[in-house]
């Protein structure tokens, strides 16, 4: 499909390497031949900036592309070492050290290049775009991501976020007094704030909460998810076994960023009669070997702008056929819902249908998702790229540990992929409050130019750091000195 695209004349696209810290040109390169002869200071590229000419060339309904992957001959070079030689294909500031891919995700060149392609195809006839071609498109994302998790092409959609497709599985449930919501105390904030809304409005379903405290293993954690199920609808009083109980289960945690055995915790819930639904924001390009088909969740929700390269902000919702009925409208409700009030109505509006149009937006980052998988492809593949940053996760996290005097939540990595949680020198008395989180991430992100996730957790600060393919060891040690000068300002802080 790559090549395709490739065979496609967009002329006019030329992209211009500078060195922005000396204003200098130093070459025109035409369809991303990138020649780099500059020096890296610490790994750091002195940046690289773009611009676009000659853009009024129109593009006919012939030449639309037929993937969205970057105009540039990637299948021509071989990619650079992971490592900061990886530099060159992202934008990021010449001197910011990101151990912080997990948050927000990191658009790598090739698929922006590749966006701004798309969203110049558009302009020229939105229309014929959005009415026309853009299902092509669509379509071609989801089964591509279908294939990825292990999934049916029409058991997928896309929407803006996993907080987004939670809400929409969440709020599709018909709740009645006595149903129960799981969720942990480890749930992200977001997800944790709209379970406990909805235990807020009438019929008040019951909020349960699985305590999860770090450092552990996993078999304690399902020794003790089995008991909490067991007991959870033991509870019930529902001899007609109506009532329902709905469980909200982290497949990578976000804080700590550990990977739980929720393929395992989605069977015990099966086993019990519980519908699993799975926020599994960090997942897909960090976890390979999904096979939704075969874990069977109920439902599974992962974002495709952190680990898999796509453009902020896109993810993926997926809901097996069987479960497909409970999602009678998503969030906004489109225009083609089918309610059972309608004059002509014959049943409810097929899933993939509903999730069609939305309402008018921009669906360049749905869209992307196709030239991330490309880009993913062209750097060797899942297994390679999840090889490296998991095995920099694993030493990175035990170097920083030794810099810092300090441990490892995981020191058996059993829990790890490619975010690996530190332990930070701040004593465990000091609680978390606003002007400590301002306080260390203003040092670290004005005073030092670097930043991981800080936060607090069973008694202990800690942070948590996602490696990703630009990473390499000493980035840590960068890290290390900015934690140092930050959570000793916290500490002096406290003692005011």
């Amino acid at each position: 499909m790559l090549n395709d695209l490739l065979r496609q004349d967009f002329r006019g696209l030329w992209l211009v390497c500078s060195d922005i810290s000396s204003g200098g040109c130093t070459g025109v390169v035409g369809r991303w031949r990138l020649i780099d002869h500059r020096s890296h200071s610490h790994g750091k590229s002195p940046g690289i900036t773009y611009a676009m000419t000659n853009m009024k060339t129109s593009v006919s309904s012939e030449s639309a592309p037929s993937t969205l992957a970057a105009n540039v001959e990637l299948d021509k070079q071989a990619p650079p070492s992971f490592g900061h030689a990886m530099h060159k294909l992202f934008e990021f500031d010449p001197s910011y050290v990101n151990l912080n891919h997990g948050s927000y995700g990191s658009l790598p060149m090739p698929v922006r290049v590749a966006c701004d392609k798309l969203s110049t195809h558009i302009e020229a006839n939105p229309d014929k775009f959005l009415r026309i071609e853009c299902f092509h498109h669509w379509i071609e994302a989801r089964t591509r991501l279908a294939k990825l998790i292990g999934a049916g092409t029409d058991e997928c959609v896309l929407v803006n976020n996993t907080l987004h497709g939670i809400s929409t599985i969440l709020r599709n449930f018909e709740w009645h007094e006595g149903d129960i919501i799981i969720g942990t105390n480890t749930t992200y904030n977001a997800v944790s704030r709209a379970i406990r809304y909805l235990g807020d409005i009438p019929p008040y379903p019951q909020v349960s909460t699985f305590n999860l405290q770090f450092p552990t293993t996993h078999a304690d954690i399902l020794e003790n998810w089995r008991e909490h199920i067991r007991r959870v609808t033991s509870e019930k009083s529902d001899p007609q076994q109506s009532r329902k109980v709905i469980a909200v289960v982290d497949a990578i945690a976000a804080n700590p960023g550990v990977r739980l055995p929720w393929k395992e915790m989605v069977a015990i819930c099966r086993d019990a009669g519980v519908w699993s639904v799975v926020d599994a924001a960090h997942s897909i390009g960090q976890e390979v070997d999904i096979n939704l088909s075969e874990a069977q969740p109920d439902f599974w929700v992962s974002t495709c702008h952190k680990w898999l390269f796509a453009k902020r902000s896109c993810a993926v919702l997926y809901v097996p056929k069987r479960n497909q009925h409970v999602i009678k409208s998503c969030i906004p409700t489109p225009r083609n819902y089918h309610s059972p009030q309608d004059e002509n109505y014959s049943g409810p509006q097929s899933f993939v249908n509903l999730f069609e149009w939305t309402g008018t937006i921009d669906y360049v980052p749905f869209l992307s998702v196709n030239a991330a998988l490309d880009f993913r492809q062209w750097l060797g593949g899942e297994y390679k790229i999840n090889e490296y940053t998991h095995n920099l996760a694993i030493a990175g996290g035990r170097h920083l540990a030794s810099l810092l005097g300090t441990s490892v939540m995981d020191p058996d990595g059993d829990l790890t992929l490619n975010m690996v949680n530190v332990e930070l020198p701040i004593p465990g008395d000091i609680k978390y409050s606003n002007e400590i989180n301002n306080l260390l991430k203003n040092t670290l992100l004005i005073e030092w130019n670097a930043y991981a996730v800080h936060y607090y957790h069973n008694g202990k600060w800690w942070t948590r750091c996602s490696v990703q393919i630009w990473n390499e060891i000493s980035d840590f040690e960068v890290l290390a000195n900015a934690f140092k000068d930050a959570c000793q300002k916290v500490v002096k802080f406290t003692k005011q």
